[in-house]
């Protein structure tokens, strides 16, 4: 079978970005300098950690709101609530809100969202949908902030953009740090805050050399390596 080639803008892109570690700020600049594309794309991070994976305390799995948010599309934030708590949730973004009777509406089939929220209390109600929710990755969980007895408040927040980030099976970090039209100001400070929070959480049990390689790319570009 033969294998897809380059195309001829990631040919050119990828003569100008070497395999150079940049500093974040000239590294922003050059992925800014790639050619254009006819939508906005997505500009992301990722990290290579010296973590083991397969240890439940060397996992990382968070949330943060970045300082220039991600942009893109409003994401669809349901929540679980008590029944006074629904029209609160509603007025701060949720899609949908409420305790057994969503459940329910999940186990029919219906999953379009992108970011499940649960007080504290519903919990024990939200476990029966750890098969459906677990594997998507969309299981509420204290760890990454969508657990929260100010329900109201996390909702508005994901559906704003706060970014939920976990590690993969290699140890590894994808996270959005923005869009390409971001500002190169607006990237680097975004992408500078998303480092530093990844360095701030790492693992106790984690030894060695513990942030092993970054680079940051957008959606149709090579990746740029960081000095980190």
């Amino acid at each position: 079978m033969a294998k897809n080639k380059p195309g001829k803008r990631y040919t050119a892109d990828a003569r100008v970005a070497n395999e150079d570690k940049l500093p974040l700020t000239q590294a922003v600049e050059r992925l800014k300098g790639f050619r254009a594309t006819k939508f906005d794309q997505t500009v992301d991070l990722v990290m290579h950690l010296g973590i083991d994976p397969k240890q439940a305390d060397q996992m990382l799995r968070g949330s943060i709101s970045l300082p220039h948010g991600v942009g893109g599309e409003q994401k669809k934030v349901i929540a679980f609530c008590a029944p006074e708590k629904v029209d609160e949730a509603k007025a701060a973004g949720a899609i949908e809100a409420g305790g057994e009777e969503l459940v329910k509406k999940i186990e029919d089939g219906w999953m379009d969202f992108d970011v499940a929220i649960a007080e504290p209390a519903m919990m024990r109600v939200v476990s029966k949908l750890g098969k459906a929710l677990g594997p998507k990755g969309l299981m509420p969980s204290p760890k990454s902030g969508t657990v929260d007895p100010k329900v109201a408040a996390a909702v508005k927040a994901f559906a704003a953009g706060k970014v939920e980030y976990r590690n993969d099976a290699g140890g590894n970090i994808h996270c959005p740090v923005g869009k390409h039209s971001f500002s190169a100001e607006q990237l680097v400070e975004n992408a500078q805050a998303m480092i530093d929070h990844i360095v701030k959480s790492k693992p106790a049990s984690s030894k060695g050399l513990y942030v092993m390689g970054a680079a940051i790319s957008a959606t149709m570009t090579p990746s740029v390596l960081l000095e980190v």
